[in-house]
């Protein structure tokens, strides 16, 4: 990926700035008027009960044909209304689900000359890092990460992935090995509900050779909540994420409806949300959603987003099926790596990405 060999300019840690007793924070991280959140929206939220579904998947896996066709529904509503929804009983060890995000708040928690040596670059992104985008002089987000790669195969380096605590590596290759069951389990659903063969989406991400990595994201305390976020409204470039979120603090918030909407986890649920590489394989039957996190000034977050993509150099279309002449094609053909090429550069930019695919 030429161009983005190194970054624009020395990298700050947040959690240091965090951890600095600062009252105020740099400029850097000062977001316009307009992308700052609005805390007098959560509390309206608050009290109007507003939030994205929550779906039990107990049913999905059952044999009773009616209650999965009806789970197999409440997605396909989830995906088209919301481009989100919570996974209640996904069938991911709780106790698996626990040990791996305690692990990775040991690893925020090392001293920083240890975190260091796993420090990135916008080659891959793969490893330690505080920065999403490579333009000199672009405001920043209060969020440090670690982004690794699970599948494929050949780009699973375990060397890049944190020594400490000791059974870090271990964990991370269980719990990814779950979640890609998960999502195989659930591309069958949407594509069931496209009206598609079952398979059809898992062949589009390359059947069994798919792309998978994991994000960790660490939102240090901030003394001005109001004035920054840990991360700047997206949608997800890939095809599924399933987000671990943390349980003590809410962060995510959902853009529906012109309000932002501040999700509310359900204890050991996924948050799970459609990609833009399923957006336009669907032909926008099912929406990537623009969302971000916001940050607080009490406690550190941590939380775990698993994006579970195609296979980088397929490429990805509208479904045939899909397309008529009622309903032409949404969006022209592109591959993975070229399509997340613009992130890598330009950082989160709203729905701008996908918009810009718009076939002529």
């Amino acid at each position: 990926m030429s161009g983005l060999t190194s970054w624009p300019e020395p990298v700050v840690r947040v959690q240091s700035l965090s951890e600095s007793g600062m009252r105020a924070i740099p400029e850097r991280y000062v977001k316009a008027p307009s992308d700052r959140p609005s805390f007098t929206n959560e509390t309206e939220n608050h009290h109007q009960h507003v939030d994205i579904p929550v779906i039990d998947l107990t049913n999905l896996f059952g044999k009773d044909p009616t209650l999965h066709e009806e789970t197999v529904r409440l997605i396909a509503v989830a995906c088209e209304e919301w481009g989100f929804f919570q996974a209640a009983n996904h069938g991911v060890s709780h106790e698996l689900i626990e040990r791996t995000r305690e692990a990775w708040r040991h690893f925020f928690n090392m001293p920083l000359e240890f975190k260091q040596q796993y420090a990135n670059m916008p080659t891959t992104y793969e490893g330690y890092g505080s920065r999403l985008g490579v333009q000199k002089g672009a405001t920043l987000d209060w969020s440090d990460y670690f982004f690794l790669h699970y599948l494929p195969d050949s780009l699973r380096n375990h060397s890049k992935w944190p020594s400490q605590p000791s059974f870090c590596r271990e964990l991370l290759s269980e719990y990814g090995a779950e979640v890609v069951k998960l999502g195989g389990r659930l591309l069958k659903a949407m594509s069931t509900n496209l009206g598609l063969k079952e398979d059809y989406l898992q062949n589009a991400f390359g059947g069994e050779d798919i792309g998978a990595c994991l994000r960790v994201n660490f939102y240090p305390k901030c003394p001005q909540p109001d004035l920054t976020l840990g991360l700047s409204s997206h949608s997800d470039p890939g095809g599924m994420t399933f987000l671990l979120p943390d349980h003590d603090v809410a962060g995510l918030q959902v853009h529906k409806n012109g309000r932002w909407i501040t999700v509310k986890p359900v204890p050991n649920a996924f948050i799970v949300n459609v990609g833009d590489q399923i957006q336009v394989l669907s032909n926008a039957i099912y929406k990537s959603v623009e969302h971000r996190v916001i940050v607080n000034s009490v406690k550190d977050r941590v939380s775990l987003a698993f994006f579970y993509n195609p296979k980088s150099d397929l490429l990805i279309e509208p479904a045939k099926e899909l397309v008529s002449e009622e309903q032409p094609a949404l969006y022209s053909p592109m591959t993975f790596d070229e399509y997340r090429l613009y992130i890598r550069t330009k950082g989160p930019c709203g729905k701008a990405q996908v918009e810009s695919l718009g076939s002529t």
